[in-house]
């Protein structure tokens, strides 16, 4: 018999940005796969959609912007959970260019009121509820900036985060290891690779590049399409949240990577090979990549070592990029209303972004 997803003595999980591409999967998975109350706080921005979620007696929204202390402090109160995963961040570097006030504002000033609402709840606890509460940051890879030809990222890989986006990301990574060491706040955290799959919000490469493909648009290759990233399954993803959030050491940090890496130049041609099959009077997709202007400061290669949560957790990813990518591509060109709805929701029309000197 499968270990439950969650301990018998977690009834109420307080997910921070569940409307969200990781965060909606992590909600329908809780709701598929436990009894626990969910209470999902998120300010329901530009990229958040619940229709992945649908309605569900134990789903509650929260519609609670973290950087409102106040506002969230009386969320936390509310939700009165036994353990929180805390997702919610902006979390476009293209946008962390344009505009890294959000950033600052979301990851760093929201991230310490959360902390903030969080210690108080937990001090405040019975002993046995106290004895089992747990606080999960969920953060990226991004942190530990760029790789060269060799070599992959582990939880002792020093920080050097080079855009606005993955600074914010480290700056709430420390304030939440220093709420744990000085205020004694039982906390894990993970540090993920580059998420993909369906209910992705498209401003993303992988439905980006679908969907411009589709309608015959150009698609965007930045630089010469050598950066690599390291693709992890944002299901694969779930599972291994979850696993860090009920079982991992407290005060311990999980990297969490798919096996998957690949240039964006692979990624891209993967994906028009794939429309080429499912789609062939666009046929060859790949005529459309066009190579554009680098993004500035653009990080040349991230990949992971999940030794660590292999070992102590037994976490492995069950998809590979292949399988994935295929399942991903034809749930993208069955929800092209879906995506439709949420771009014009966003006013956002795949134009590009973070193209600033």
């Amino acid at each position: 018999m499968a270990a439950p997803l969650v301990p018998q003595n977690t009834k109420r999980v307080l997910v921070t940005g569940g409307a969200g591409f990781i965060g909606g999967a992590l909600v329908r998975k809780l709701l598929s796969g436990s009894d626990v109350q969910i209470f999902n706080l998120d300010k329901c921005g530009y990229a958040s959609d619940l229709t992945s979620i649908g309605c569900d007696q134990r789903h509650q929204l929260l519609r609670v912007d973290l950087v409102d202390a106040d506002a969230t402090a009386a969320a936390v109160q509310q939700a009165n959970p036994d353990l929180v995963m805390h997702l919610a961040a902006e979390s476009h570097v293209d946008r962390s260019i344009d505009g890294p006030g959000a950033f600052i504002e979301s990851n760093v000033l929201g991230t310490f009121n959360l902390l903030q609402a969080v210690r108080t709840h937990w001090q405040q606890l019975p002993d046995e509820r106290r004895a089992h509460f747990r606080f999960h940051h969920i953060s990226t890879d991004e942190v530990f900036g760029s790789l060269g030809a060799t070599g992959r990222f582990s939880e002792t890989t020093p920080y050097d985060p080079r855009s606005p986006y993955s600074a914010s990301k480290a700056a709430s990574d420390h304030l939440v290891m220093a709420w744990h060491h000085t205020y004694g706040l039982p906390v894990v955290l993970t540090n993920c690779s580059n998420n993909y799959g369906p209910w992705q919000f498209p401003e993303k490469l992988i439905p980006v590049v679908l969907l411009k493909a589709v309608v015959g648009e150009s698609i965007p290759l930045y630089g010469d399409g050598a950066n690599v990233r390291d693709w992890l399954y944002v299901e694969d993803h779930v599972d291994a949240l979850l696993l860090a959030a009920t079982r991992g050491k407290i005060g311990r940090s999980y990297c969490v990577g798919g096996h998957g890496e690949r240039s964006n130049k692979q990624v891209v041609e993967a994906i028009c090979s794939l429309l080429d099959q499912l789609r062939p009077e666009g046929a060859p997709h790949a005529q459309l990549i066009t190579p554009v202007k680098d993004r500035p400061g653009h990080d040349r290669r991230y990949a992971i070592d999940p030794t660590r949560i292999t070992e102590e957790l037994g976490w492995q990813p069950a998809h590979d990029f292949n399988a994935g990518l295929a399942a991903t591509v034809r749930w993208y060109l069955s929800n092209l209303d879906w995506c439709e709805m949420v771009r014009q929701r966003a006013g956002y029309d795949g134009e590009r972004i973070g193209n600033s000197p």
